[in-house]
C-alpha cells in the first residue's frame, strides 16, 4: 500500500508527495475522512489528486492512501433503475442511511450485496467459452432480461453452473481455464476510462427512431450515432432529451445530468419514475438508469459522472440491447475539465481551456457505435448512441465546446430560443440543423417506409431554404409583390413548420408519430404543393388554388391516432379529387 502526505489543497485539487509508485488514474482516499480522488498527474514523487468531494477542512501533513486500482463500476444485476451519484454511489440507499446530505469518505457499495436474485444458466457443462459469452439470465426489472457474461480475459471449459436463487458475489459457475478453475459471480468491474472491447464495429444503418418528426425525417441519427444539442438557456434542451428518453426506440436509457442546476436533475429524479413507458406500459424506470451530478456537487465529480454513464451503457450494449445516452450537458464537464486544468497551471488553450479538450470529447463520443459483440455462441450486435447537450454562453455556436463537439458528432440539432419563445417544439432549426446519416439511412427509409421518402424529404428541406429566400424579399417589397408560384412556395413551407414540425409534447397523440405516419404526413404536403403549383402553371387564380377545403384536413392530420393511420391515405385520394375538380371546373382537362 503507498501512504504519502499532502503538501497542498487547491479546491478539488490536491498535492500529496512521497507516493512513489503510484499510476496515473488510481483511485485515493485523501485524508483523516478518507475523500475519494484519482489520481491525474505524476511527478517525481509529487501526486496530483482531483478530489471528487468537497475539500474544505482538508490540510498539509494528513495523509494520502493508494488503493492500487483505476476508478471502476460494479457491472451486475441491480443497475437497472437506479439512481446513482458520479462516482456510483446510489443515492436512494445513501439518503435511507445518511438523510438527505452526503456525508464526505462515506464508503458504500453500488449493488446491494444481500438481495438474491434467481440465475438461469444458458451455457452448459463442458462447453467450451471465451470473453463475452452469455452463462445465464437474470430477470432484472419486468421488461429487462440481464444477461451475465463471461468476464474479460477469462476462456475454458464449463465445469459446473446451476440454476437457483444467489446474491451478486455467490458463484453461479466454474471455468476450467487450462491453468486453474475460475469462480465466476454475477458480479463485475470495469474501469471507467477503459472502453470496453467488441469483436468490430460496424457502419450504422438504421435510424434511431423519436417519435419527432423534425429529428426523424429531416435529421435523423442512427442505432450508434453521435448527435448534439447546443442552445441556449430555455431553448428545450433537457425537454428534447426527456422526450428522446421516453420515445426512443433504444431498449435502454441512461441518463447522465453532468452538472447541470439541482431544480433540472430534481425534476428528472422526480418524473421519470412516474412516467409510463409506451412501449411496454411499465414505469420507464424499468429500463432507465440515472447518474445524477448536479452544479452544487463537487466540481470534479462531473468527469467522474460522464466516464460512469458510458460505461454502465457499454455493459448492456455486450449484452446485445441498443442502449441510448443522454449526457446533459457535456459543457459542465468541459468547465470541470478547465477548473482542474487552471489548479494543474497547465498552459491554457481557447477560452482558458485545456489544450487537451477537443481529445477527450472525441474520446467520450468515440465509445458510441454499433457493433458485434464480444461472444462465441451467439452472434449479437447491439448500438450504443450518444445524444449530448451542449450549453454554450448565450447560444453562441461558436463556442469551444461546441465547436470541438461537431468535429466528432455526426448529427447537429441547433436549438433556437427564437422558436422557443414562439413556443415551437422542438425548437431545432430546419436550416442550421443537419445529419450525416441521413444518405446511409437513404436505403432504409426508402425500402422500409415508402419508395418515394427521400424525395419527398428533399422537397420539403428544398421548400423550407426557398421560402427563408423569399421572406427576405417579402419584407422589403411585400408579400403581394412576390409571383403566385412563390406565394404557393411560403404556404406551403409554413404548412411544413406549422403543421408537420411543431409538436405538443403535451398532447397524448402528437407527442409521439411513427415514421409511417411521418411520411404520409409530408407526402400528402408535398404533393398538394405539386399538383397546386401545375394548377398554377395552368393559369389558375392563387386565391382558388389555396382555397382548396383539404388543407384543413393536412392541418389538422397531426391528431390523427396511430391506429387510424389510413386516414392519411384517404386525405391522400382527397387531395387528387379536389385537385381534378378545381381543374376541370376551370377549364384544365389534364
Amino acid at each position: 500500500m503507498i501512504e504519502g502526505k499532502i503538501i497542498k489543497v487547491s479546491g478539488p485539487l490536491v498535492v500529496a508527495d512521497k507516493m512513489s509508485g503510484a499510476k496515473m488514474y488510481d483511485i485515493v482516499r485523501v485524508g483523516e475522512k478518507r475523500l475519494i480522488g484519482e489520481i491525474v498527474r505524476l511527478k517525481d514523487d509529487e501526486a496530483s489528486i482531483q478530489v471528487y468531494e468537497e475539500t474544505s477542512g482538508i490540510g498539509p501533513g494528513e495523509k494520502v492512501v493508494s488503493t492500487g486500482e483505476p476508478l471502476s463500476v460494479e457491472l451486475g444485476p441491480g443497475l437497472m433503475g437506479s439512481i446513482f451519484d458520479g462516482i456510483q454511489r446510489p443515492l436512494s440507499v445513501i439518503r435511507a442511511k445518511e438523510g438527505d446530505f452526503i456525508s464526505r469518505g462515506l464508503e458504500i457499495n453500488a449493488l446491494n450485496r444481500e438481495k438474491s436474485w434467481h440465475f438461469k444458466p444458458v451455457a452448459k457443462v463442458n462447453e467450451r467459452v471465451k470473453t463475452g459469452d452469455i452463462l445465464g439470465e437474470v430477470k432484472e426489472s419486468e421488461v429487462i432480461t440481464h444477461r451475465i457474461m463471461v468476464p474479460p480475459g477469462i476462456e475454458g471449459q464449463v465445469t459446473e453452473i446451476k440454476e437457483g436463487d444467489f446474491k451478486i458475489e455467490d458463484t453461479v459457475c466454474r471455468i476450467n481455464t487450462g491453468s486453474g478453475t475460475v469462480a465466476v459471480t454475477m458480479l463485475q468491474k470495469w474501469p471507467v476510462r477503459a472502453p470496453r472491447p467488441v469483436e468490430e464495429k460496424l457502419e450504422p444503418s438504421v435510424p434511431l427512431v423519436t417519435g419527432q418528426r423534425v429529428i426523424d425525417t429531416l435529421f435523423p441519427v442512427a442505432k450508434g450515432g453521435t448527435a448534439c444539442i447546443p442552445g441556449p438557456f430555455g431553448s428545450g434542451k433537457t425537454v428534447t432529451q426527456h422526450q428522446l428518453a421516453k420515445w426512443s426506440d433504444a431498449d435502454i436509457i441512461v441518463y447522465i445530468g453532468c452538472g447541470e442546476r439541482g431544480n433540472e436533475m430534481t425534476d428528472v429524479l422526480l418524473e421519470f419514475p412516474q412516467l409510463k413507458d409506451p412501449r411496454t406500459k411499465k414505469s420507464l424506470m424499468e429500463r432507465t438508469i440515472l447518474v445524477a451530478n448536479t452544479s452544487n456537487m463537487p466540481v470534479a465529480a462531473r468527469e467522474a459522472s460522464i466516464y460512469t454513464g458510458i460505461t454502465l451503457a457499454e455493459y448492456y450494449r455486450d449484452m446485445g440491447y441498443d442502449v441510448a445516452v443522454m449526457a446533459d450537458s457535456t459543457s459542465r464537464w468541459a468547465e470541470a475539465l478547465r477548473e482542474i486544468s487552471g489548479r494543474l497551471e497547465e498552459m491554457p488553450g481557447e477560452e482558458g481551456y485545456p489544450a487537451y479538450l477537443g481529445y477527450r470529447i472525441a474520446e467520450f463520443y468515440e465509445r458510441a457505435g454499433k457493433a458485434v459483440c464480444l461472444a462465441s455462441n451467439t452472434n449479437r450486435q447491439a448500438s450504443l448512441t450518444i445524444v449530448g447537450a451542449v450549453s454554450p454562453p448565450g447560444g453562441d455556436l461558436s463556442d469551444t465546446v461546441v465547436q470541438a463537439t461537431l468535429r466528432v458528432v455526426k448529427v447537429f440539432w441547433s436549438l433556437e430560443d427564437r422558436l422557443a419563445n414562439m413556443r415551437h417544439f422542438p425548437a431545432i432549426h430546419w436550416l442550421t440543423s443537419y445529419s450525416l446519416y441521413a444518405e446511409s439511412l437513404v436505403k432504409f427509409f426508402d425500402t422500409k417506409i415508402g419508395l418515394d421518402f427521400s424525395a419527398v424529404r428533399n422537397t420539403a428541406m428544398r421548400l423550407l431554404q426557398e421560402e427563408a429566400d423569399l421572406a427576405e424579399i417579402a419584407r422589403l417589397v411585400g408579400i403581394e409583390s412576390l409571383s403566385n408560384q412563390d406565394r404557393l412556395i411560403m404556404e406551403t413551407a409554413k404548412s411544413i413548420r406549422e403543421d408537420f414540425l411543431h409538436q405538443n409534447s403535451f398532447h397524448e397523440v402528437d407527442t409521439y408519430s411513427s415514421l409511417e405516419k411521418q411520411y404520409k404526413m409530408l407526402r400528402n404536403t408535398v404533393v398538394l404543393y405539386e399538383d397546386s403549383k401545375l394548377l398554377l402553371e395552368e393559369g389558375i387564380e392563387l386565391g382558388k388554388v389555396l382555397g382548396i377545403a383539404v388543407r384543413e384536413k393536412i392541418a389538422r392530420s397531426k391528431y390523427i391516432e396511430e391506429g387510424k393511420i389510413k386516414e392519411l391515405d384517404k386525405i391522400l385520394e382527397e387531395i387528387k379529387s379536389e385537385i381534378e375538380k378545381l381543374g376541370i371546373s376551370n377549364g384544365v382537362t389534364k
